[in-house]
């Protein structure tokens, strides 16, 4: 017989369970039943007609809120519209049996503690008098928040001891010490939020500390070292951590640094961890958070609190919380019944990384890998990298050099689009001797594609730098697909390829660009606008709200950065080659993701510079990363960019637009100004912002 604790513990974790919408098909049918479009539907949930269809093929699934309101209409429609032979008008699909909640582990790598499979299940800690219960849908038009968390996500504390929440809510905080300020946060703040997948685990409270509230807690107000600031933190020593680690609490591996996660082991159902930032130890990157430590507390408590509603509660850089965001949404494990015993276990969630890191193929990993080191390795490596090409001089034309301005335009977050529908491997690579080519397998190929002719006055598609290979190198999928497209026949010599393959950035894709879009919008930048408009709303965007301005850089930083951390290279001066390092202990950690990225973010671009060239007879200057240097007879990307008679954009060109992979204007110099950056080898597109701006690459 189970105890009474696993069966309180199976029961609450039913309780947090989101609302269960009807199978995928099922949501088809209500819908054509009742005569709603599916462009209809998405007006009505303030959503795009594809996440409908997304929601109907079950590719995706709705969030909270739109998850509340999408389920009162289903069931609406199930009480007038019934399936043929069904008992109730109004039934669901059962609810998913949860998995009782486990211990959790630390890791040497995770900024945070990681549950072992199944515990996120577990029920966090609640305030007192709160309900676990996930509230029904209302009436009201507007979503109820969740009772558990009726303060939001966090708070900024300042050295008065008040507790600065998003929209407008200020808390009074007595604690005089760190481990009285966790034990408040806990039982008083009602800080917090839900978890953003059925599997996933909720959001730990986060608590911003000013340098005045640092001090009185009686932390230093700025860290000092000799080492890089992202690994500074307290000596093991120091009074606070001793204090810390008196009162039975523990830190993560990474220690008390500017992003210290403070937590105790779950305790039968209760999970207890807060998230701390210091901001006077920088936890806030200026180039990530440009202008948000010199605001006041309750501005900060808007521009991360807006981030978490949009993104996901920060817990580290905005690199991390990109990586975080993965796993969030795709969480590693869920609960599947035991077919021996019929307990419910952790079980692989699909379409996951998992939870056991997974070593590359050697040509995917990097120079210092243990993969390679041992092996002995000497075949080369994937070099699949954004742009960085400039024309040769000489290949210019009279006709360009007299035209007056070059014009640089921007894709808006080129490694998001690139994200979108995008096939990985799930699986450890196979290796494979002169396979034929699948441009449907992800994985690394050998080939030479030396033989394919590309115009110069275009970059190769096949290198970073944009020369032309010169023999066998390997290449990612996207790459050589496109050397098919353009008519090339590719032989591969060797491959190593992953047979169980998914679209696993297609949630993380889904809401960071809802994010950059809705943030956009807020700064006066939305759909509806002509181009001309569009460039005018851009030109004056950063100064209507510094503090959304503010979040829109924090999500463009997140989703470079979180493509980044998934080939996250060795840190410190006493790394040995051959040494494993804590990323590599990461299900996360994929350098073979990053470069089917990179490498489908460079061929889009390539694909258009193609084009252009077909419908303008226009040829860029230079290319870094995203941004694309055009000679131009006017100073406005209107006087280049290809349009129908009809006045609107040619298809396959570079679009002006507020949505990923389409373009906006970076910067407008001189010809002149660029044909002399060009003849000093420097590339144009690096300074088209003036002021020696250099591009932030990849965006």
């Amino acid at each position: 017989m189970p105890s009474e604790e696993e069966l309180f513990a199976s029961v609450d974790a039913l309780l947090n369970e989101e609302p269960h919408l009807p199978p995928p098909a099922e949501r088809a049918r209500l819908r054509e039943a009742a005569g709603i479009t599916q462009a209809r539907l998405a007006t009505a949930l303030k959503t795009t007609t594809q996440s409908v269809k997304n929601w109907e093929n079950g590719r995706s699934e709705p969030k909270s809120p739109r998850l509340d309101a999408y389920q009162r209409l289903l069931n609406g429609w199930a009480a007038k519209y019934p399936a043929p032979g069904a008992v109730s008008a109004a039934a669901t699909v059962p609810a998913a049996p949860a998995a009782p909640a486990a211990s959790e582990v630390e890791t040497a790598d995770a900024p945070q503690p990681v549950d072992v499979p199944g515990a996120g299940l577990a029920r966090p800690a609640t305030r007192s008098g709160a309900t676990s219960r996930r509230p029904a849908p209302q009436k009201a038009a507007r979503p109820v928040a969740d009772p558990r968390f009726p303060h939001g996500p966090l708070a900024v504390l300042d050295g008065d001891g008040c507790a600065y929440g998003v929209d407008g809510i200020v808390l009074d905080c007595p604690a005089t010490s760190v481990v009285e300020l966790v034990e408040w946060t806990l039982r008083e703040s009602g800080l917090g939020a839900p978890r953003l997948h059925r599997n996933g685990k909720d959001s730990d409270p986060l608590i911003v500390l000013t340098a005045a509230a640092a001090v009185k807690l009686g932390l230093p107000e700025r860290l000092e070292g000799h080492e890089q600031r992202r690994s500074l933190r307290l000596a093991e020593d120091h009074p606070v951590v001793k204090q810390v680690v008196k009162a039975k609490w523990r830190l993560t591996q990474r220690g008390f640094g500017p992003w210290a996660r403070i937590y105790r082991k779950v305790q039968g159902r209760e999970r207890q961890c807060v998230q701390l930032a210091i901001l006077s130890w920088d936890a806030l990157d200026e180039r990530s958070w440009p202008g948000v430590t010199e605001m006041e507390p309750t501005d900060i408590a808007r521009v991360l609190g807006v981030y978490a509603q949009r993104v996901i509660t920060p817990r580290g850089s905005t690199a991390v919380s990109g990586l975080e965001l993965m796993t969030a949404l795709r969480p590693p494990t869920r609960a599947v019944q035991d077919p021996q015993t019929g307990n419910w276990v952790p079980g692989h969630n699909p379409g996951s990384l998992g939870t056991e890191p997974m070593d590359p193929a050697p040509p995917e990993a990097t120079a210092e890998h243990p993969v390679v080191v041992d092996s002995g390795w000497s075949g080369g490596f994937l070099n699949e990298e954004a742009y960085q090409w400039v024309r040769d001089v000489s290949l210019l034309t009279d006709e360009e050099c007299t035209l007056p301005y070059a014009v640089g335009l921007d894709l808006n977050t080129a490694f998001l689009a690139a994200a979108a529908r995008l096939v990985v491997g799930l699986s450890a690579p196979d290796h494979f001797r002169a396979p034929t080519f699948n441009p449907k397998i992800p994985g690394s190929w050998l080939v030479d594609l030396s033989h394919v002719e590309v115009d110069p006055r275009l970059p190769s598609p096949f290198t970073p730098t944009g020369e032309r290979p010169t023999g066998p190198a390997w290449y990612q999928t996207h790459t050589v697909a496109y050397a098919q497209e353009l008519g090339h026949n590719v032989a591969p010599i060797e491959a190593y390829l992953r047979r169980e393959t998914g679209a696993y950035l297609d949630p993380w894709h889904d809401r960071l660009k809802n994010a950059y879009v809705d943030t956009l919008a807020d700064l006066g930048v939305t759909k509806d606008l002509t181009d001309a408009e569009f460039l005018a709303a851009m030109e004056r965007h950063k100064d209507v709200d510094p503090a959304m301005a503010a979040v829109l850089a924090a999500i463009k930083a997140t989703v470079k950065g979180g493509i980044g951390k998934l080939r996250e290279r060795p840190q410190g001066r006493k790394y040995q080659e051959g040494e494993r390092w804590p990323a590599l202990q990461r299900p996360t950690w994929r350098p073979d993701i990053r470069a089917a990225v990179i490498s489908k973010a460079r061929i889009n671009m390539h694909r258009k510079l193609r084009n252009m060239a077909t419908m303008t007879g226009l040829y860029p200057l230079a290319v870094l990363s995203d941004c694309v240097v055009y000679p131009s007879p006017g100073d406005s990307p209107l006087d280049f960019l290809p349009y129908a008679a009809s006045g609107k954009p040619q298809p396959g060109g570079f679009r002006l637009g507020p949505t990923p992979g389409l373009a906006k204007l970076e910067g407008v110099q001189s010809m002149l100004w660029a044909v002399d950056l060009m003849e000093q080898g420097h590339n144009p597109a690096r300074h088209i912002k003036g002021g020696d701006a250099v591009l932030d690459e990849g965006e």
